[in-house]
C-alpha cells in the first residue's frame, strides 16, 4: 500500500516539490535562475505559474533573497494574483507590483532626501489641466476633445516624445492628431499642459516614472541604494512595455543582466497607448546570450479553439511587421466545434446570441462564465437590450452601459425638451436628426479615432433606433410616432437595462477582455469595418486588429461562436461581409466542419404588421392589470411592439412565444400561460 504524499506548509516545501507541479517547459523557466531570460508564453500556457515557481524555486534554493526580487506587471489585479501565488509557494517578502506602484513607492521614499519636503500631489485626471491649457491657448475644446487630447498627451509622454519632438515623431509613424487639431496645436498644448502643472505643483502618473527614472540616472546615491536592494527583476506582459517603462527598467538594472521577461508579441493590442513589442522581439539582440524559453502547451482552451487561434495567426504573413507566432498545443480534451453564424441584421445577431446564452444557462453554465465580446463600446447596446429582454443578468466591463454614457444621457435630455415643441408635421426621425445635429452628430462618422468616434457611434445608435421605431409603426399601419413616443421608448429601454446584478453575463470590448477567460465566448460583429476597424489603414494597424481578434478567440475555454450581421436593420440590404481575417477559416458550405447554422426555431420572426387589433387591445388590458397588481410600470411587463407581434403571429405554444423578440425565458415562464390563454380565447 503506497504512502500518500505529505502535505507540507509552503514554508517547508522543498525545492524539488516546487518543481513537481510544472510541465517540462515551465520547469525550464523555473530552473533558469540567472538572467537574462526571455519567456515567450502563448495564451493559456501557464506563464504566471512558471514565473512564480521560478521565483519560489530561487528563494528555496538560496539563489534569491526574497527582498531582492522585484516583479512588475501592468495591472493591480495581475500583481495581486502574483503576490497570492508567491505566498502560497512560501516566497513571502518578494515585491510584486505594477510599474507605477513600484515607482511611486521609490519616489516617495527618495523625494524628501533628494528634493526635500513631500512629493507633489498626483493628478487623478488630466482633463482639468488639459482644459485650462487649451483655454490659455485659445483652443476650443469640448468634453470629448479634452479626453482625446489627454490620451494624446499621455501617448507622447510614455513614448518619451517631448513637445519639441512631437510633430517630427508623429510624421515619422503617420500618427494623426486628435480630430479637429493639427500637430503644431497639440505640440503647443503639451507645452502649456506642463506649464499649468508646474504652476499648480502637481504631477501626473507618467511624471512618476519620468521623475524616478531621471533621479536614478542623475543621483548616484539613489541608484546605488535601489540596485543594492533589488538584484533580480521579473517583468510580466513585456510585449506591452512602453519606452518610458523600459527607461525606468534600464535604470533599475544599471547594466546588470539579472532580468527575466515574459510576454507574447501576438497579444500586443495597446500600441495606440505607446506599448510596443519591440523590446520583447529584440531581447536576444539587446541581451546577447539570453536564454529563450517557449511555453506552447495551452491548458485553457479546447483543441477546436486552439486550432482556430493558430490558423488565424498563421495566415497573417509578415505584413505590418508580423513575427513568427507561437503555435499552441492544446492539452484539454476535445470540445464542441467552433460555431460560425451569419445573421440577417444586428437585432437578429443580438437576439440569436441571447438565445444561445439561454440554452447554456439552462444546461448549467454559470452566467459569470459567459462573455459577449465586441470591437467598440457602442456595440453593447444591442446586447444589453437582447439580454434584458431575455431576462438574463449582465454586467458591462470596461465601459459604461449604453444609457449611462454621458452623450446618450445628454441626447435624451435634448430630445425630451424637443418633445414639448416639436412640429407635428415633421417626421420624428427627421426631428431627432436635427436635435442631435445641434449637439454635434453628423451623418458621416468622424475620421478620428478615440472618444470622438465613440460619441458619434452612440448618437448614431439613437438615430438608427428612431428610424427603426418609425419603420415599425409604418409596418403596423399605426399612428406616426412622435418625439415624445420615441423618448418614452428610450425610457423603457433604459429602465429595462438598469436592473442591478452581481452574477451576470459579461459584456466587454476586446481590449477590456485582455487577461480574462470564460467557459463560453461569443465574438460578435466580426465583419469588415469593425474587424478590422475602419480606422485601421496601415499594415501595422491592421496587424494589430488581427492580434485583437486572436486575443478574443483565446479567451474561450470550451464554447466559442463567431458571428456577424449582413445588414444593420431588419430587411436591410446585405452590404456587410465577414472579416478578411477569417477568409479560409469561416466554413462557406452548409454542413462544413465546425459550422452551426441557426435552427428554424431560432430564426428571427418576420412580421408584416397586419395584426389583430382586438387581440392587441385585449393583451394591453391584460398588461394593465398585471402592472397594477405588481405595482410596476406597464412597459416593464411587455412592450407594445411585442404585444403587436403576439397579436400578429397568434402563438399557440411556448416554443412559438420564444420566437418573438422581447419574450425571453424569464418572461415566458412568468407570463407565457396567461398570454397563450388570451390568444386561445381570441381564436375560439
Amino acid at each position: 500500500m503506497s504512502t500518500p504524499p505529505v502535505s507540507r506548509p509552503p514554508s517547508l516545501r522543498t525545492a524539488d516539490e516546487i518543481l513537481e507541479a510544472l510541465d517540462p517547459d515551465q520547469r525550464d523557466v523555473a530552473v533558469a535562475l540567472r538572467g537574462p531570460v526571455c519567456v515567450l508564453a502563448g495564451a493559456g500556457t501557464g506563464k504566471t505559474r512558471a514565473i512564480t515557481h521560478r521565483i519560489a524555486y530561487g528563494v528555496r534554493t538560496g539563489v534569491y533573497a526574497p527582498t531582492s526580487v522585484l516583479a512588475v506587471t501592468f495591472t493591480a489585479r495581475a500583481a495581486g494574483e502574483m503576490r497570492t501565488r508567491l505566498r502560497e509557494l512560501g516566497a513571502t517578502g518578494v515585491q510584486a507590483r505594477t510599474f507605477h506602484a513600484a515607482a511611486l513607492r521609490q519616489l516617495g521614499y527618495f523625494w524628501p532626501k533628494v528634493v526635500g519636503g513631500a512629493p507633489p500631489r498626483i493628478l487623478e485626471h488630466k482633463a482639468p489641466v488639459i482644459a485650462e491649457s487649451a483655454r490659455r491657448l485659445g483652443v476650443g475644446v469640448d468634453r470629448v476633445a479634452v479626453r482625446d487630447l489627454s490620451s494624446e498627451v499621455e501617448w507622447a509622454k510614455v513614448s518619451l516624445v517631448t513637445a519639441d519632438d512631437y510633430v517630427r515623431a508623429c510624421e515619422a509613424i503617420d500618427r494623426e492628431p486628435p480630430a479637429g487639431y493639427d500637430h503644431q496645436t497639440v505640440a503647443r498644448l503639451i507645452t502649456a499642459y506642463e506649464d499649468v502643472k508646474t504652476e499648480r505643483s502637481v504631477i501626473d502618473f507618467e511624471d512618476v516614472l519620468l521623475m524616478l527614472g531621471d533621479m536614478l540616472a542623475t543621483q548616484g546615491g539613489v541608484a546605488d541604494e535601489v540596485r543594492r536592494q533589488y538584484r533580480h527583476f521579473v517583468v510580466d506582459e513585456y510585449q506591452d512595455v512602453s519606452p518610458l517603462q523600459q527607461f525606468v527598467l534600464d535604470q533599475w538594472l544599471g547594466g546588470r543582466e539579472e532580468l527575466c521577461v515574459v510576454g507574447d508579441p501576438s497579444q500586443t493590442i495597446y500600441s495606440f497607448t505607446g506599448a510596443t513589442p519591440h523590446h520583447l522581439l529584440t531581447f536576444s539582440r539587446t541581451h546577447p546570450g539570453a536564454q529563450v524559453i517557449r511555453l506552447v502547451r495551452d491548458y485553457r482552451s479546447t483543441p477546436q479553439v486552439v486550432n482556430l487561434a493558430n490558423q488565424l495567426l498563421a495566415r497573417a504573413g509578415r505584413a505590418g511587421g508580423a513575427h513568427q507566432a507561437l503555435e499552441l498545443v492544446a492539452q484539454r480534451p476535445a470540445g464542441p466545434p467552433v460555431a460560425f453564424t451569419a445573421y440577417d441584421d444586428d437585432e437578429a445577431e443580438a437576439t440569436g446570441i441571447a438565445q444561445r446564452i439561454s440554452r447554456l444557462l439552462a444546461a448549467g453554465t454559470r452566467a459569470s462564465e459567459i462573455a459577449v465580446l465586441y470591437r467598440t463600446n457602442a456595440q453593447s447596446e444591442a446586447f444589453e437590450s437582447a439580454l434584458a429582454d431575455a431576462g438574463i443578468g449582465y454586467l458591462v466591463r470596461g465601459g459604461e452601459r449604453f444609457f449611462q454614457r454621458k452623450e446618450v444621457r445628454d441626447a435624451i435630455v435634448l430630445l425630451r425638451g424637443a418633445a414639448r415643441s416639436a412640429d407635428p408635421e415633421v417626421a420624428m426621425p427627421e426631428t431627432v436628426r436635427d436635435v442631435l445635429a445641434a449637439a454635434g452628430w453628423a451623418p458621416e462618422p468622424p475620421a478620428a479615432r478615440g472618444a470622438a468616434r465613440e460619441r458619434w457611434e452612440s448618437t448614431q445608435a439613437l438615430v438608427a433606433l428612431a428610424d427603426d421605431v418609425a419603420a415599425l409603426a409604418q409596418a403596423a399601419e399605426g399612428p406616426a410616432p412622435t418625439v415624445a413616443t420615441f423618448v418614452a421608448e428610450l425610457d423603457e429601454r433604459a429602465a429595462a437595462q438598469h436592473a442591478p446584478t452581481v452574477e451576470g453575463v459579461t459584456l466587454a470590448s476586446l481590449h477590456a477582455a485582455k487577461g480574462l477567460e470564460w467557459d463560453a465566448v461569443f465574438l460578435a460583429g466580426t465583419s469588415e469595418g469593425l474587424m478590422p476597424i475602419s480606422l485601421a489603414e496601415t499594415d501595422e494597424a491592421i496587424a494589430e486588429e488581427r492580434r485583437l481578434l486572436y486575443v478574443g478567440i483565446t479567451r474561450a475555454r470550451e464554447h466559442l461562436e463567431l458571428s456577424f450581421a449582413r445588414s444593420r436593420n431588419p430587411g436591410g440590404r446585405a452590404t456587410r461581409r465577414r472579416t478578411r481575417f477569417l477568409d479560409g477559416l469561416w466554413p462557406d458550405e452548409p454542413g462544413a466542419h465546425g459550422t452551426r447554422r441557426p435552427r428554424a426555431g431560432q430564426a428571427k420572426l418576420r412580421l408584416t404588421g397586419e395584426y389583430d387589433r382586438e387581440l392587441f387591445e385585449s393583451l394591453r388590458e391584460w398588461r394593465r392589470q398585471v402592472a397594477q397588481e405588481t405595482d410596476k410600470p406597464a412597459f416593464t411587463v411587455v412592450v407594445d411592439t411585442t404585444l403587436a407581434a403576439i397579436a400578429e403571429t397568434r402563438p399557440t405554444s411556448t416554443a412559438a412565444l420564444a420566437r418573438i423578440n422581447g419574450l425571453g425565458p424569464a418572461k415566458i415562464e412568468r407570463y407565457g400561460a396567461e398570454i397563450l390563454e388570451i390568444v386561445g380565447r381570441a381564436d375560439r
